[in-house]
């Protein structure tokens, strides 16, 4: 098995991570009711996805 001869330096590390990095999920508005959606994902506000009710949303009387 490998084993190193000396200590890795933060340096080399952290250079190694750079790419490791997070991406904001992609947000669009939703083609019903404006509010802003994720990508493929059905609207939590009013229940449509791709122009149709997907999910029956209780309305609060």
């Amino acid at each position: 098995m490998a084993h190193p001869k000396r200590k890795q330096s933060k340096a080399r590390r952290d250079k190694r991570r750079t790419h490791y990095k997070a991406t904001a999920p992609t947000v669009t508005s939703c083609s019903n009711c404006g509010s802003s959606v994720q990508y493929h994902r059905v609207c939590p506000e009013c229940g449509y996805y791709k122009g149709k009710p997907a999910v029956e949303k209780k309305t609060t009387a």
